[in-house]
């Protein structure tokens, strides 16, 4: 293997992670470094006596301080080496999509061995984000190799890299159309169900699409049901239950704007009559209706956002969640259905489970297990890369 990368070694603690499939090196886990870089370059990396542990992306600025593309000696990093790695990730997500690969995220960053990239695709346009000084560089490259696996499918995109973290990386924030340009919304469908996402001005790429198999058990679960979705957003859970068969529903969410959307989506599906779309703090509307001692709903859905993206606003982000799944139990008649997800990574699988474990105990009612659902397999969890692997969600029985 002749290399001719700066070279960076590491501690032991990295190279156990780098081992178990981590693709990350923290800067303080680095313990010498031969210089010669500059952000955005690629280096390699070595373990104390002096093994090859693999190459990656450096960045002086970043808390990341290597992020690694790749552990083959024999990988050159050239436009063949891209084009190999976007055609993984679009032939993965045509396997496992099936008849929702025209709407479904097409890029998850380090589970795709592109990190720090993430590209959502609406149709004929992909939306993209990108977070790493490194993967910047050859961005352009990245969005040929995407419209040329896609080609007759998709033919624009928009990149919407004005996130926070950009800052973090040492990079300008950017937004806009990098290859031709559309309407800027389309309407997409999910399970049978049609939704308008703006892709431009909407939350994240304009649409969460890592819920689709969730939203399918929801529908499944839903005929004949009084459902209350929280947390609404543009409706999805929510019209998933109507077009389902729901009874009524009653969707609830503190942003006019995201309603307005939900609305035009009810419309869309023909069940405007059956969806009440409701404008409240999701926290003050549960605690007036346990005032009240309003037992309206059999079937009650908690989609919260993230209540916690750092380690440090863990413990008000479980008092939240508790709070919540405490008052809709409590809300929910004997046999009806609590659906409840977490979308923090720092909301463990174990932690989340812990906190619905308190809140049945304090509401005096015992959880019978129907559904168990991760992110859909658009955004694959990587084994050994704990961070992929973000998305809880339950159905529960109350008995």
């Amino acid at each position: 293997m002749e290399r001719d990368y700066p070279r960076l070694t590491v501690t032991k603690k990295a190279e156990r992670a780098l081992r178990g499939g981590h693709p990350w090196v923290y800067g303080e886990e680095v313990v010498t470094d031969d210089g010669g870089w500059v952000d955005g370059d690629i280096v390699d990396v070595f373990s104390q006596n002096g093994k090859w542990l693999g190459a990656g992306w450096v960045n002086g600025v970043s808390k990341l301080r290597v992020r690694l593309l790749s552990r083959n000696g024999n990988d050159k990093f050239d436009e063949a080496f891209f084009r190999r790695r976007v055609r993984y990730a679009v032939d993965y997500r045509r396997m496992v999509m099936g008849g929702q690969f025209s709407a479904c995220r097409l890029v998850f960053g380090e589970a795709d061995g592109l990190p720090g990239f993430t590209v959502d695709r609406y149709n004929d346009v992909l939306v993209t984000e990108v977070l790493c000084a490194g993967l910047d560089r050859v961005k352009e490259l990245l969005y040929r190799c995407l419209l040329d696996e896609l080609a007759g499918e998709v033919t624009a995109v928009y990149e919407r890299s004005d996130s926070p973290l950009r800052d973090k990386e040492g990079l300008d924030r950017v937004r806009g159309w990098a290859v031709g340009e559309a309407a800027g919304h389309t309407v997409i469908e999910e399970n049978g169900v049609r939704f308008r996402v703006d892709y431009i001005n909407g939350q994240k790429t304009g649409y969460f699409l890592d819920q689709s198999r969730s939203r399918a058990e929801i529908m499944r679960l839903a005929p004949g049901r009084r459902v209350l979705d929280c947390f609404t957003h543009t409706g999805a859970f929510a019209l998933h239950a109507a077009v389902g068969g729901a009874e009524r529903v009653t969707a609830v969410d503190v942003s006019e704007t995201a309603l307005d959307t939900a609305r035009e989506n009810a419309a869309l599906n023909g069940v405007s009559d059956r969806v009440e779309l409701v404008r409240a703090d999701v926290f003050e509307y549960l605690t007036d209706m346990a005032a009240a001692r309003r037992r309206e709903h059999d079937l009650i859905i908690l989609d919260p956002p993230a209540f916690t993206k750092s380690g440090s606003t863990l413990r008000a982000a479980y008092r939240g969640y508790k709070e919540i799944n405490l008052k809709a139990m409590r809300l929910l008649p004997r046999g009806g259905l609590l659906a409840t997800c977490s979308c923090s990574h720092f909301m463990t699988d174990e932690l989340f489970r812990k906190m619905l474990a308190e809140a049945a105990a304090d509401a005096s009612v015992s959880l019978r297990q129907l559904y168990v659902g991760r992110q859909g397999p658009d955004h694959p969890i990587l084994w050994g890369v704990p961070e992929t692997e973000y998305l809880k969600f339950y159905v529960f029985q109350v008995v």
